[in-house]
């Protein structure tokens, strides 16, 4: 082909391309006219125009004119167009993925949805499942899969929907990804207990990835990925504290997401690999079984962090089946539902609620992307209409874009009379969104009673009340400055002006407990308000890897939500977080209210205002500041806003704000989900950063790699450090050891052999630069017992050697009698050797061993057998308990602490570590048992004991 072909070929590809972009900034400076009424000048609109900074489109701005776009050129844009499009070129990009071209640009898209619904997933099979019950037996989630893997392995479990492309996914199909993925962590050296962090954004891989790493025994830690370039130090700064904390080791992520990935691991030292789920698959390959049990970790759901740092609820397999089977129970869930959702994977309610909850249950959930939602709303009520969806659920700010971006032409042939329960929950839920949904789309068939205000915190799985089912959420209006000033919640007549309304959230799930206490934990009556605390089978067991908040969590075994409530006629009002009141001149006054109000305010950006209190020295009481976000730049224009949000606090509280600051765009800090961050919020303003514009993304990216350069600087010394120290530590064990065994061999009596190591190990340790603190000496009987320790190291013999005075006995595995070094060692110590494997052996053994006891010997034995990498402490074998029983002598238990830092399981480098040692009270064999349970008392007992101050999950 020569230049002249390839000229005439291209060019209607070019004109087509250059058409598309005059319709598109045209239609960019239609939006802007809108924004900017009675402003002349624009700014310039290029291709390179960033959509925010140069043009002043805020996120509802940008949705309204993808919305204008997609009706102009009669398509629908990828879903992920309103996350990345940064310029009006990207959105032309989008446009030409679309299929856009400038001849179908005047054609508008039919706003009504389909009529035809595609066949409900495995409805016959649904049906059946109906019939066959429910995993109620499972005590894990892994046990759920498999148990609709046995019953139903071809049902459809899930249907991602991806830009009009359905992707069904059958419980078989699920576990095989997720066997896939728990084969390719093993082979990563993955081992049960660490966590791994999940950054992806809902899609078919999700789901494989979470039941892959269980399948592994490992913990998944979902945190979100990235959403704007302009948010990116946030972003991974956010996430650095919560991979550190986690302890992560490794993150699965998507391609796309491999350069924040990277960012994240620069920043934090023990993520060792980051990978997507494609290269970790090997479907060649088959995972090893780890055990499983209820009360195992399932997930750590690290909070929003709206009201400060974000801290890391562990719940257990067990916390969320008891949270799913109660919420099942509540909305009498069954096989014949159909969930749909675009709440994201990465959050407690989209996780738990929608699809854990249709995994036991055994309905599908039809799940879109938060995109596709955020893009056009519209979408989610769609595929509540075409899937004929049963249960769906969403925040409250869900709600209201449906009523403010779906226009009474787009709801002609929308049939929601299928939707049973629209819950509204995870944040604060706005009586008068509730009343106007429901009234909004009743033309569609949606009932009144469908619409259903729920509440949950992470702390208790996902759910805690729900509302009886065929009520019409109950809105309670009472008097304004009784309650401001005295907490209680005096009724009064709906029309009654300056009045404050909350919305009814239900009641507890059953087997949950709720109650309003005061600030000395004292129980409160109905319509007088307090914090609300909960009880029950969902509840966590605490913040992992964070004792502060665990104990100021739980109240006399009662959990404090961090709300303030308060209970009617056994409904229970939610009206606010109790970090978030401002509390001034004796009034406690309701954020949520005044940045509603000053949200409406002309020329501020809607869903950008944050309200705290800040403490005034001078006064004794709280500052009521109010920090939002506008783009106006002028004098009079600031001046303006700034009477406008007076008057606006005004109307809505009846007194001004103390201080009012106005803030560029972004400067109000969020959560994943959109939540104010109030408590940070809070700090920047005090700290004078407010109102200061965020760094350019190219800005941001360069201070975070100076940052994880010096974060690199100090793990380089530490490694060194570790290095050096562990030369130290191998060449004084290199100088002791030799001569140690040699000197070991010639001793003429095991308590000779016992008192030469001692001073030895002693001496090694001080050597190596090794201390060694040892408690509770005083302890050991003067005559013969049993000792039994928890083994974590390669060393731990040896710690105890140089821990204990007088000569034990060490009770070791039978494959080391053989060996030439160790086995000549231990012989000399008096060790006994006993068959681990051959069940005779082992209770002739076990006779043997009373029988050393009976003779005046102290036996030291390590009851789990053997000793690994992960923390925590394995099973306990009966043998050294039977030995103590029969002998009559008492058990000691001894805790070595610091030794799995030291030298531990599959690790021949080792590393500084602060040792100790300490002995506890011993145990006896209470009296009249038989020695069977006499023994079992004793082990249950000794491993309480080590358990519950062994410094280690």
């Amino acid at each position: 082909m020569n230049d002249e072909e390839a000229t005439v070929e291209t060019s209607p590809a070019a004109s087509s391309r250059s058409a598309a972009e005059a319709r598109l900034r045209a239609l960019v400076e239609e939006t802007l006219r809108e924004l900017r009424a009675g402003q002349p000048d624009l700014p310039p609109i290029t291709l390179h125009s960033v959509l925010d900074r140069d043009l002043g489109l805020d996120s509802l701005a940008r949705m309204e004119m993808l919305l204008r776009v997609e009706r102009a050129f009669g398509v629908d844009l990828p879903e992920d167009t309103l996350q990345r499009a940064e310029t009006v070129e990207d959105v032309l990009q989008a446009l030409q993925r679309a299929g856009a071209s400038a001849g179908c640009a005047a054609h508008v898209a039919d706003p009504a949805p389909a009529v035809e619904a595609p066949p409900a997933p495995g409805a016959a099979g649904r049906e059946k499942a109906a019939d066959r019950g429910s995993p109620s037996d499972a005590d894990t989630l892994l046990d759920v899969l498999a148990w609709h893997c046995r019953e139903h392995p071809q049902q459809v479990q899930h249907v991602v929907l991806h830009d009009d492309i359905e992707q069904p996914v059958t419980y078989r199909q699920l576990a095989d990804s997720a066997a896939a993925i728990a084969a390719g962590l093993q082979q990563r050296g993955v081992v049960p207990r660490q966590c791994i962090a999940i950054m992806l954004p809902t899609s078919r891989e999700y789901f494989g990835v979470y039941f892959g790493i269980l399948m592994a025994g490992a913990i998944p830690v979902p945190i979100y990925p990235p959403a704007r370039a302009s948010q990116i130090e946030d972003h991974v700064l956010r996430h650095a504290a919560i991979l550190s904390n986690a302890g992560a080791v490794g993150m699965i992520t998507m391609d796309e997401g491999m350069g924040v990935a990277r960012l994240l691991r620069a920043q934090v030292s023990g993520l060792r690999w980051v990978a997507t789920a494609a290269q970790l698959a090997d479907a060649g390959r088959v995972p090893e079984p780890v055990a499983s049990r209820g009360d195992d970790i399932a997930f750590i759901q690290y909070t929003s962090g709206s009201t400060g740092q974000p801290k890391g609820v562990a719940l257990t397999h067990a916390n969320l089946l008891a949270n799913i089977r109660a919420m099942a129970g509540a909305v009498q869930a069954t096989p014949r539902d159909v969930f749909v959702s675009w709440l994201p994977l990465y959050h407690d309610m989209g996780l738990i609620g929608a699809w854990l909850g249709s995994l036991y249950v055994g309905f599908p959930l039809v799940v879109m992307s938060p995109l596709a939602f955020l893009s056009r709303p519209r979408r989610w009520l769609e595929t509540i209409h075409r899937w004929r969806g049963t249960l769906s659920a969403g925040p409250n700010f869900a709600y209201e874009l449906c009523l403010k971006r779906i226009d009474a032409e787009e709801l002609k042939g929308l049939d929601l009379s299928c939707w049973r329960l629209a819950f509204n929950g995870a944040e604060a839920v706005s009586p008068d969104t509730v009343r106007r949904f429901a009234e909004r789309f009743a033309a569609c068939g949606l009932r009144p009673e469908a619409v259903a205000p729920v509440y949950g915190l992470a702390e208790a799985a996902v759910g805690l009340l729900f509302p009886p089912l065929g009520r019409v959420a109950p809105i309670d209006t009472i008097a304004r400055d009784v309650f401001a000033r005295e907490q209680r919640a005096v009724p009064v007549l709906p029309d009654t002006a300056d009045a404050l309304r909350f919305v009814g959230c239900g009641r507890p799930l059953p087997g949950h407990e709720v109650r309003v206490v005061d600030e000395s934990g004292n129980v409160l009556g109905e319509r007088l308000e307090g914090r609300l605390e909960f009880r029950g089978p969902s509840a966590t067991r605490g913040y992992y890897r964070n004792p502060e908040q665990t104990a100021r969590l739980f109240h006399d075994g009662w959990l404090d939500t961090g709300d303030r409530a308060y209970t009617a006629d056994g409904e229970v009002y939610i009206t606010g977080r109790v970090k978030d009141i401002v509390i001034r001149g004796g009034r406690n006054l309701y954020p949520q209210e005044i940045e509603e109000a000053v949200g409406a305010v002309e020329g501020i950006r809607k869903g950008c205002v944050a309200v705290f209190g800040s403490p005034d020295a001078a006064t004794g009481t709280e500052r009521l500041v109010v920090l939002a976000e506008t783009r106006a730049t002028s004098s009079a224009e600031r001046a303006a806003l700034h009477e406008a949000v007076t008057r606006a606090v005004m109307a809505a509280i009846g007194e001004p704000p103390d201080v009012i600051t106005l803030a560029p765009p972004h400067c109000v800090l969020k959560t994943s989900s959109g939540k104010v961050r109030r408590s940070a919020c809070r700090e920047r303003w005090e700290a004078g950063l407010a109102a200061t514009a965020p760094a350019s993304a190219r800005g941001q990216v360069l201070r975070l790699v100076a940052r994880a350069a010096r974060v690199r600087t100090a793990n380089a010394w530490t490694i060194a450090h570790r290095l050096i120290a562990g030369l130290r530590i191998a060449l004084a064990f290199a100088l002791f050891a030799p001569a140690t065994w040699a000197l070991t061999l010639a001793a003429r009596s095991p308590a000779a052999a016992w008192a030469l190591g001692h001073r030895a190990a002693r001496a090694w340790l001080r050597s190596a630069g090794l201390r060694l603190a040892v408690q509770g000496l005083e302890r050991l009987p003067p005559g013969p017992c049993v000792l039994v320790s928890n083994h974590a190291s390669y060393l731990d013999g040896l710690i105890l050697v140089a821990a204990l005075p007088r000569a034990f006995a060490f009770v070791a595995k039978r494959e080391l009698e053989t060996q030439f070094v160790a086995g000549r060692y231990l012989e000399r110590l008096g060790a006994l050797f006993v068959e681990r494997f051959e069940a005779r052996r082992s209770v002739a053994d076990a006779e043997r061993m009373a029988l050393a006891v009976r003779e005046g010997q102290s036996l030291a034995v390590f009851p789990e057998g053997t000793f690994v990498a992960a923390s925590g402490l394995l099973p306990f074998h009966l043998g050294a308990f039977l030995a103590a029983g029969a002998a009559g002598v008492p058990v000691v238990p001894v805790l070595i602490h610091g030794s799995r830092t030291l030298l531990p399981a599959k690790v021949w480098w080792p590393r500084p570590a602060a040792l100790r040692v300490e002995v506890l009270a011993p145990l006896t064999a209470a009296p009249g048992l038989e020695p069977f349970a006499a023994a079992v008392r004793l082990r249950e007992a000794a491993r309480q004991a080590i358990g519950q101050r062994l410094c280690e999950p």
